[in-house]
């Protein structure tokens, strides 16, 4: 990042250069489209808030999901004492969040719910090591990330494509 750009000017920049980041980590941990408007915005806020912190010694996107990946866990850690304490709202005119499926075609759109679904029954690191994986990431990236070893990353999602395997089996029947 450059010296001369204000945090406001940085934070701003790093948000629309990966957007797609925080608007996947919604999406597989928060169902519905209020939960992922929220868990939207609680990433942005920390993101905002360890900013400062970030000295650029790895990639701006590596930072970001992990940062992302720690407040998704945390958030669904909380969101059951959350939701005990909230007291039902009306419908909220549209947020600022938009849907991760805009202009798809209702059956994309259907397939991409189910596969969401899938995902959400993971526990919350299987969940971000698919992310991550979907996202294009080496082993060596999502090491990074998670913390965990390169050989644990393999295994794991050796398993968990055997887990989405099944869980999947009827959606790839109907195609």
């Amino acid at each position: 990042m450059e010296s001369a750009q204000t945090l406001e000017e940085q934070f701003l920049e790093m948000l629309r250069d990966h957007r797609g980041i925080l608007l996947k980590v919604a999406g597989s941990f928060a169902q519905e489209p209020a939960d992922q408007a929220d868990l939207f915005q609680d990433m942005a806020v920390e993101l905002w808030n360890s900013l400062p912190g970030f000295e650029g010694r790895s990639r701006a996107s590596t930072w970001i999901y992990r940062v992302c990946l720690n407040t998704a866990m945390a958030w669904r850690r909380s969101r059951d004492r959350r939701r005990l304490n909230h007291m039902p709202l009306e419908l909220v005119p549209e947020l600022d969040c938009p849907s991760p499926l805009p202009g798809r075609r209702h059956e994309e759109s259907e397939l991409l719910r189910r596969i969401y679904e899938a995902v959400r029954t993971l526990s919350a690191i299987e969940r971000s090591l698919v992310i991550l994986l979907l996202d294009g990431l080496s082993y060596r990236e999502i090491s990074e990330i998670t913390g965990l070893t390169e050989n644990h990353v393999g295994v794991a999602l050796t398993r968990i494509r055997k887990k989405l395997s099944e869980l999947l089996k009827e959606v790839r029947d109907e195609l």
